[in-house]
């Protein structure tokens, strides 16, 4: 992994707190692993063997209730840690490309190495373990108390905090993103999504395509996302990077 600059981990959790060598050193260790759109990196109960972090494309990570249904957790862009390599003998979740996508990975045996041999790794390690129950009871926290407008505008803004991009047409979410996707992330049926889609769509909130939402108007957004009764005085979406 020598061709491949420390700038890729230096601001993963993990990896915080560590010098240039150091982190030169784990990305020496590292695997590179490239899956090509809608294929999975590991599916929900296989053995666990490697923690991967994303540097291109998008994956979408993934669980099934007890009920049967599939929920969307989080969306992973470019930076972003997923799968596991501690102490777990399985993946809890699944983990699918939306898009064709690259990874950089470290075995379990090789994780165990680098946690003996810098503290502040394992350290890191419970703090990300505990940041990632914390949204799994907040999505199903969501699920059981939320009104579905809500949890699809709530959705839909987490999505533009992580894959936001101004146009002239509005805030663009800059991923593929199917109205069966947003259903999963929600907890709710294609035919919800598309009514809700469809009524913001002719208010003027949002624009859609094949697979693509475009947010035309963020303050009411959040307005529906928070339940809040007015919309605020100062937009939270509006310091995205602007179209390139």
């Amino acid at each position: 992994m020598s061709d491949l600059s420390t700038d890729l981990i230096k601001d993963i959790p993990l990896f915080q707190e560590l010098d240039t060598k150091s982190l030169a050193s784990i990305l020496e260790n590292a695997q590179q692993r490239s899956v090509s759109r809608h294929a999975f990196y590991f599916h929900e109960g296989d053995a666990t063997t490697s923690l991967y972090v994303l540097i291109q494309g998008r994956v979408k990570l993934m669980q099934t209730t007890p009920e049967g249904h599939q929920v969307v957790l989080r969306i992973a862009v470019p930076g972003k840690m997923f799968g596991g390599a501690f102490g777990a003998l399985t993946y809890p979740i699944s983990a699918q490309a939306i898009t064709d996508s690259k990874s950089l990975s470290w075995d379990r045996k090789t994780m165990a190495q680098l946690i003996k041999k810098y503290p502040s790794v394992a350290l890191n390690t419970l703090k990300h373990m505990a940041i990632q129950v914390q949204e799994v009871q907040d999505r199903y926290r969501e699920l059981v108390t939320e009104r579905v407008e809500q949890r699809v505008a709530r959705a839909l803004v987490r999505l533009v905090r992580q894959s936001g991009r101004k146009t002239e047409a509005g805030i663009l979410i800059d991923i593929p993103l199917s109205r069966q996707d947003l259903a999963e992330m929600t907890g709710t049926t294609l035919f919800t999504v598309s009514r809700i889609l469809s009524a913001w769509k002719q208010q003027g909130l949002v624009k859609t395509g094949r697979e693509k939402v475009i947010i035309t108007a963020p303050h009411a957004l959040v307005s529906l996302a928070e339940d809040l009764p007015h919309m605020p005085a100062e937009d939270p979406l509006s310091k995205l990077p602007p179209q390139a």
